[in-house]
């Protein structure tokens, strides 16, 4: 109770603070308007109808987050931030979250965590500094690593879409080519018509070309977003192909052909790699039971015989 009493008392007073700074700015305006204008009360009257129909978190949470995101990205080197940009490009930029907003997760994730396995300590009434010590360490190492794992995870989940819907993309691609389309009109109808990750990131490419990048920097692009060998493959060839005067079709065919190759090599090298993981599943938890359903009543005979 303590801790939640210390918490809401910091949390009102730092709003209490920022509602008596933006009333001290609109006193500010309203006396260098009225000035130089003379009419400023009819305009605030209806400027602050309009404030008051916002919802709280426009009229408040957003100027704070906006504020602290531009202070955020403004201490981030330019190296950090195309690390942070392109990371967040290739787990598709969930939640459209910017590197600033990037940053200030971490920050929030990094400084909530420990509290929160502080404050579960005590709860639990741990006299044991050295459990509380260790749960607090825990947080901030949770905190440390949370934001980047789930990125990772998006883009493992990303790129494993993007492999299953390769082959179909390439496949429909070629067709539209061959029935007389361009590469651009037909990578245009194809997006049109399907969902998902190799879609979403074509149209982007074709929103670049469109906006006067070459073709070679837009697919270079869609392969710098999608971390994956079979679009990474894919985008050389198409880009290869284009420099040699080779025909689209052709390459297209040969990389659809390829693609359904090496998916069905990883398929068999997983079902290669079963017979080893199941062994451990099997040893740990299956063959004690078996072992206790065969010998225990061999095990009870012969204590009963003594």
């Amino acid at each position: 109770m303590l801790f939640l009493g210390f918490f809401s008392t910091i949390v009102l007073l730092i709003y209490g603070l920022f509602l008596f700074r933006g009333e001290k700015k609109d006193r500010i305006r309203s006396r260098v308007t009225t000035v130089f204008q003379g009419n400023y009360t009819e305009a605030t009257t209806d400027e602050k109808d309009e404030i008051k129909k916002l919802s709280f978190s426009k009229r408040i949470v957003a100027p704070v987050w906006k504020k602290m995101k531009g202070s955020t990205q403004k201490k981030i080197s330019n190296e950090k931030l195309e690390k942070i940009e392109n990371k967040l490009l290739q787990a598709g930029s969930p939640f459209g979250m910017t590197p600033g907003d990037y940053r200030i997760l971490q920050i929030v994730v990094m400084i909530l965590l420990p509290v929160l396995f502080g404050f579960y300590a005590y709860i639990l009434d741990s006299t044991n500094t050295g459990f509380i010590v260790m749960l607090v360490f825990g947080g901030i190492i949770c905190g440390l690593f949370l934001p980047s794992f789930y990125l990772k995870v998006k883009t493992n989940s990303r790129n494993k879409l993007a492999s299953k819907e390769l082959p179909d993309f390439l496949d429909l691609v070629t067709v539209s080519i061959e029935a007389g389309l361009g590469f651009d009109s037909a990578l245009t109808k194809v997006v049109e018509k399907r969902q998902g990750v190799l879609s979403y990131e074509f149209q982007i490419c074709l929103e670049e070309m469109r906006l006067g990048k070459t073709r070679r920097e837009a697919l270079s692009g869609v392969r710098n977003r999608l971390n994956n060998s079979d679009v990474k493959s894919l985008i050389g060839s198409i880009i290869q192909a284009e420099q040699l005067g080779i025909g689209l079709v052709q390459t297209l065919r040969v990389q659809s052909l390829e693609v359904r190759q090496r998916r069905k090599q990883r398929a068999e090298e997983a079902a290669m790699k079963a017979p080893v993981k199941m062994l451990f599943p099997l040893v740990i938890f299956i063959f004690p039971c078996i072992f206790i359903v065969i010998l225990a009543p061999a095990v009870l005979q012969f204590l009963n015989g003594f």
